[in-house]
């Protein structure tokens, strides 16, 4: 079964193929990392090197809870090995931070069934072994020489200062014979101690056998693992390659994650893997009426899931007391059952004592659990989709409880956005005043979940009981002085004397700057700045203004389409290489610069005049089960077949133009069929590049000539719609300046200063403007594209105007106007403008151009007098 990946999951693949790549080809991961990753703002990240394993790639993923962490390193494995390792079996530890997720991994691994244990299968032809750490002494030689093999274990079963008395580094007669005479040369061997007959001799241990294989090292929420001690065991077991995954990377200036590629909430989101936003509701008259209205909310998402396609049951978490305050486990049992008249079969309780949730699925349509109450129980290892509303009785005042407890009911339902707009977000009642507090910094939660610090505020939703206001409350020296301000402006500010006589203000309306500036009159001069932040985050988190896409608006831009075989197909990529009917075999496999020195082990491509050098991957990484000599000319055809395998190729056309490929280089001197299946994973990646050439060169023979018979229609179906719900940013815009015009709340991918970011003021400043957008790159379902002979095009503005028109801008800045790429998008976008007869603007602005600045050349494009 070929399982779809999200885009922003392929994405991340993807950057991590390319940094390998580089790390294969120079030998250097810092620089590989160095030119490959990049920071939201584009600046290159610094790369952490850690003693002792310098030489080896040591990267970190950063996907948000909810991005499928576990199914990426999944498919990780099959990168590495590919890309990097150059071995079709690797050897795998897969560390997590806890038992309870070893046993769930590990199970899930195990599962044939599991989308886990299916990714391992698809990349390896199921040839897979998987094994919990408590079952290393099952693992034989032949598992390694012929399968992947994966050992799932927690980094706290290596980490130790002295391996004595610990199982993993314990001498074990049933891995003796992995000990061969090859394994046993291998440098820097733990030996047996003295005092014992065999003292000196290597010990048959499962970190030795690791030491040995050089395993490929997983680490699932690496933050939590990178100490001075947990380097020392790294060292210890001699890894190729760490790849890191987890929400939270370290950020430690000497010792942190070298972060190759972030996804964002918004890209999540718009995979609709996560619900979102979080509607958050505050309850100050107790913990029942919090569950009241969080059944009410459940009740009525029950209803609405009833007409979804999928079976969905939405459920409720409750977050009970401990035992010695009122709303405990027992209490709110007990409310439930009689106050809210809710059936004992509905209701199961999950806490240290009381797992009845144990040996249920929630997700079989016989289940009858609506309501689960707990206390700390599902902080770690729960996860039920279903999950959609969580009410917290407890009086919690940690933001990382409110990360923990919340994070229960972000995922999505099946990954699938569900048709009532409703069942796409998440809802949380709280019923205490400091959960109250600790939710009004739930951006700082969401953070720590690893979402975006600019797009957190968009993430939440808040809504007022009657009787309860969500505000803040902080201690003043004195009432503020409000007077000569509107009224309006009067009512934000509410004063208030506690018990103890302490005067306190409570923000119930937006704060202008003039009742801000009084506020901060009668405050302590060292809690000036934190009621400062307070306030910004009380405007921005509650008194956002919506913007178009908030209002539902609608946006759409005309496209450019082709009518081909009868019917209108829009004009990219797939359609030139369709109407070309494109055949592999008309373009021979050319590796004529194919050369291996066998002084040096070394095999050498001309490419465009300059000579690239692969090495030979050290002994230790060679595939020595499968030796050279018992291959055939058709075995390594096959071998190729199965690494290249293309979905616009037939497989039977592939397979004869890799045969000829392999008979041609096998013509040439010095290249025998042992070296070609030494080189097997140099060859199917010049191979693979010389397919993309070809079919590049068979989609420009016609592209030109389809791009002539382009058309566009102005019909609503044939247009580019900019979804109100989706603009998947991996990075939001955190400027100061706020901006009244973009589509979404907050542009993606904009600098604040910078050409680009003037351009978006001259777009948010020009009144034919009705609202634009920071169109982004590389991301096809969202964002607005046109097809260039290589790659789609997507425009840096796209923006709707009040006259129904549609302007697009591409801005170009100093010595990139007169490229060749630019002139190929300016004349595409010219083009695309012809097309729409008067419906359409393209504009290629620049910083400067004859004498008009940015605005200036807006002004002109729209007509207007400059």
């Amino acid at each position: 079964m070929d399982i779809q990946l999200k885009d922003f999951q392929t994405a991340t693949l993807n950057k991590l193929r390319e940094y390998l790549g580089a790390v294969r080809l120079s030998n250097d991961p810092e620089q590989a990392f160095l030119k490959i990753a990049r920071t939201e703002n584009g600046a290159t990240p610094r790369y952490n090197k850690i003693a002792g394993l310098e030489s080896i790639p040591y990267v970190c993923l950063r996907l948000p809870t909810g991005g499928g962490k576990t199914i990426v390193g999944a498919y990780a494995i099959r990168v590495a090995a590919e890309s990097y390792i150059e071995k079709d079996f690797p050897v795998v530890l897969w560390l997590v931070p806890s038992n309870t997720i070893r046993l769930q991994t590990a199970d899930a691994l195990k599962n044939t069934s599991h989308p886990y244990r299916m990714a391992l299968d698809e990349a390896f032809d199921g040839r897979v072994r998987v094994f919990d750490i408590s079952e290393i002494e099952n693992i034989r030689p032949a598992d390694i020489a012929q399968s992947v093999c994966v050992v799932v274990a927690t980094i706290q079963t290596l980490r130790v200062e002295q391996t004595a008395g610990r199982d993993v580094y314990a001498h074990k007669e049933a891995l003796e014979g992995h000990f061969t005479s090859a394994a046993l040369a291998t440098p820097g061997l733990e030996k047996i101690e003295g005092g014992n007959q065999n003292a000196g001799k290597v010990k048959y241990s499962f970190a030795n056998l690791l030491k040995v294989h050089r395993p490929l090292i997983i680490m699932d929420e690496a933050h939590n693992a990178r100490t001075p001690l947990t380097f020392d065991t790294l060292q210890r077991l001699s890894p190729c390659c760490i790849v890191e995954l987890t929400a939270t990377p370290s950020t430690h200036p000497q010792n942190g994650s070298n972060v190759l590629h972030r996804v964002s909430a918004a890209q999540l989101k718009a995979e609709a893997m996560i619900k979102l936003p979080i509607a958050l509701t505050v309850h100050d008259a107790g913990w029942q009426q919090a569950i009241g209205d969080a059944l009410r909310t459940r009740k009525r998402l029950a209803t609405l899931a009833a007409g979804e396609p999928d079976y969905i049951r939405p459920i409720l978490l409750i977050q009970a007391e401990s035992r010695d305050k009122p709303a405990n486990v027992d209490a709110v049992k007990q409310h439930l059952l009689e106050s809210e008249q809710i059936p004992a079969e509905s209701i199961a309780v999950a806490t240290g004592d009381q797992r009845e949730l144990d040996q249920i699925n929630l997700f079989a349509q016989t289940c009858p659990i609506e309501v689960v109450i707990t206390v700390q129980a599902l902080k770690e290892g729960w996860d039920c989709s279903f999950a959609y509303v969580f009410c917290s009785t407890a009086n919690i005042s940690n933001s990382r409880d409110v990360e923990q407890l919340l994070g229960r009911v972000l995922r999505m339902p099946y990954a699938r956005r569900r048709k009532a707009l409703e069942l796409n977000k998440a809802y949380a009642h709280v019923a205490s005043a400091h959960f109250g507090e600790a939710a009004k910094n739930l951006k700082d939660s969401l953070i720590d979940m690893g979402f975006e610090a600019a797009e957190a505020p968009q993430l939440i939703e808040t809504y007022q009981p009657s009787d309860s206001l969500f505000t803040p409350i902080f201690v003043v020296e004195k009432a503020p002085d409000l007077s000569g301000l509107s009224a309006e402006e009067q009512q934000a500010v509410v004063v208030i004397t506690n018990e103890s006589g302490e005067t306190q203000i409570k923000l119930t309306a937006k704060v202008t700057e003039a009742v801000e500036e009084r506020v901060l009159a009668v405050v302590s001069e060292a809690a000036r700045a934190m009621v400062k932040e307070k306030i910004d985050d009380h405007n921005a988190l509650l008194h956002r203004e919506p913007s178009p896409s908030d209002r539902g608006e609608s946006f759409s831009v005309p496209r450019l389409w082709v009518e081909y075989q009868g019917e209108l197909e829009l004009f990219d990529k797939e359609l030139v290489l369709n109407a070309t009917n494109w055949n592999l075999l008309d373009y021979p496999a050319d590796l004529s610069a194919f050369q291996f020195n066998d002084s040096s082990k070394t095999f050498e491509f001309d490419v465009e005049g300059s000579r690239v050098v692969y090495k030979l991957m050290g002994e230790q990484q060679l595939d020595l089960n499968l030796l050279a000599a018992d291959w055939t000319d058709a075995d390594l055809v096959r071998w190729l077949d199965r690494q290249l395998r293309q979905q616009d190729v037939n497989q039977g056309t592939l397979a004869a133009w890799l045969l000829q490929a392999v008979r041609g280089l096998l013509q040439k001197d010095g290249l025998g069929l042992p070296a070609l299946v030494r080189a097997k994973f140099i060859l199917a990646r010049k191979l693979g590049e010389l397919i993309e050439q070809s079919r590049q060169a068979a989609y420009n023979k016609d592209y030109q000539a389809l791009l002539d018979l382009s058309v566009t229609d102005d019909r609503d179906e044939y247009a580019f719609h900019f979804d109100p719900l989706i603009y998947p940013a991996s990075s939001l815009y955190q400027g100061s300046y706020r901006f009244t015009k973009h589509f979404y709340p907050l542009p993606g991918e904009m600098k604040s200063s910078g050409e680009e970011f003037d351009c978006a003021l001259a777009l948010d400043a020009e009144p034919n403007v009705k609202y634009w957008v920071r169109n982004l790159s590389k991301q096809p379902t969202a964002s607005f594209w046109l097809q260039t002979a290589t790659d789609r095009f997507y425009p840096d503005f796209v923006a709707q105007l009040t006259d129904g028109r549609v302007l697009v801008v591409e801005y170009k800045g100093d010595g990139f106007a007169t490229n060749d790429d630019s002139n190929e998008k300016r004349a595409l976008g010219e083009l695309w403008e012809k097309r729409s007869n008067g419906r359409c603007l393209f504009l290629f602005a620049e910083k400067k151009l004859d004498s008009m600045d940015v605005s200036a050349q807006i002004r002109q494009k729209l007509g207007r007098q400059h």
